[in-house]
């Protein structure tokens, strides 16, 4: 058996401090969505929780999956989690978190048996690619609204907003992140956060807190979650959305990541697959315990891959990043709406860019990937999206004598979701 040369640590360290940098700003972003107000979550509870799900989650993915991949609260996730279950449904924070769980225990469930393969073929290629585009579209909409570009309207529902100094930082904080992107800066997302923070700070909008640091918060939302609150009908399609979800995040990221920076078998096939899906479940599972959204694979994890990352250490040293921001919490906490804005709108676009690779040409493949994508961000909520998704491909193909194209797994998951539909929506 041939003996595989023993990693570069150096290389190695290199590539996990670039991912870190890359994705740092989930550090500010996450603990903003999920402490929006009316959620009543604590910034630095989940700031917290999110620093410790990155750290945990990120080193099992090195000492077990042994890929270099980056794990963190999944951006599009952590929104659908604030804005549609509890804003939205009115669910209190803990018993969402008892979602986030019981999605986790599920994609664990899924990870360790065939059903895995099962359901991944029954996801039509159409769907994937829409939800990650109209995910893309719900993040723009949060960061056009939190940059104050959108504010509510009573006869139009939404309209363009005051243009005041502070759209106009959010503005400069967006093509500040856009110039560095250009040049492949590992502080892009970070340098324009911190940017318009700085200059809000300068022109009076922002204080600066009496502490600059401070001790992590394990009090207010670690092992806060509500289990069996979160086991209620009405809640059901909101448990399979985030599975789903998840799903369609780790296979994307670790197909499309392996596939574009060389982490192939010779068969063309992503490495270890099944061990890193396994630890994204346990990203899920382990988010509800910690106390925030679902944590998935980061597709910035390529940043590290490109500096030459190929082997868990690369995932080990970006996890040890993390352990600083434990103490960040009031810095953290000073950053303002719209200085976040940016990234939202930014990682929106990078998302929906997909939409490029879905067949429009046919009527029942438009339909319901234009249904997917639209409805998410006009519902806020990705559950709508994905379930109106499913029901229209196999309706439409059966209306349009494909029926046979549908697989069996594709006619049970639009049947569950069609059931899904009824008992959230239709009032006898």
């Amino acid at each position: 058996m041939k003996i595989p040369p023993a990693p570069d640590l150096k290389r190695e360290a290199l590539a996990g401090l670039t991912t870190f940098f890359t994705m740092a700003y989930i550090v500010v972003v996450n603990p903003a969505i999920l402490s929006a107000p009316g959620t009543g979550m604590p910034f630095s509870g989940v700031l917290t929780a999110t620093v410790l799900l990155s750290f945990l989650m990120t080193a099992l993915m090195g000492a077990y999956a042994r890929l270099p991949f980056a794990v963190a609260p999944g951006m599009g996730l952590n929104a659908f989690f604030a804005y549609s279950i509890i804003l939205g449904r009115g669910v209190p924070w803990p018993v969402a978190l008892g979602v986030v769980f019981w999605a986790g225990a599920l994609f664990v469930l899924i990870s360790v048996t065939p059903v895995r393969v099962k359901l991944a073929e029954a996801i039509p290629d159409g769907l994937r690619t829409a939800s990650a585009a109209g995910i893309g579209l719900f993040l723009a909409f949060i960061g056009f609204k939190n940059a104050g570009f959108i504010v509510p309207d009573p006869a139009t529902m939404v309209r363009l907003g005051t243009l005041d100094r502070k759209s106009f930082l959010a503005l400069a904080g967006g093509a500040l992140t856009i110039y560095l992107m250009r040049r492949r800066s590992a502080f892009a997302f970070l340098a324009g956060i911190f940017g318009v923070t700085a200059a809000a700070w300068v022109m009076g909008l922002i204080e600066v807190p009496p502490r600059l640091l401070s001790y992590p918060d394990f009090s207010s939302v670690f092992l806060k979650l509500d289990i069996p609150g979160a086991l209620k009908l009405s809640l059901l399609p909101a448990i399979i959305s985030i599975l789903f979800t998840d799903l369609f995040d780790s296979i994307s990221t670790f197909v499309g990541v392996a596939h574009a920076t060389g982490l192939v078998d010779e068969k063309g096939r992503p490495l270890r697959l099944k061990e890193g899906l396994i630890v994204d479940a346990f990203a899920t599972l382990g988010a509800g315990l910690i106390g925030t959204s679902s944590g998935t694979a980061f597709i910035e994890s390529a940043s590290g891959i490109e500096m030459g990352g190929r082997t868990g250490w690369t995932a080990f040293f970006c996890a040890l990043a993390f352990l600083p921001c434990f103490f960040l919490g009031p810095l953290a906490g000073m950053v303002p709406a719209y200085a976040t804005a940016p990234v939202l709108v930014i990682v929106g676009a990078l998302m929906f860019r997909s939409v490029a690779r879905i067949d429009f040409t046919r009527i029942e493949d438009a339909v319901p990937a234009f249904l997917t994508i639209s409805l998410i961000p006009l519902t806020f909520s990705i559950t709508q999206g994905i379930l109106w998704g499913f029901v229209s491909h196999a309706a439409l193909y059966a209306l349009c004598g494909r029926r046979k194209e549908v697989s069996a797994g594709t006619w049970a998951t639009a049947a569950l979701s069609a059931g899904l539909l009824i008992l959230d929506h239709v009032r006898w």
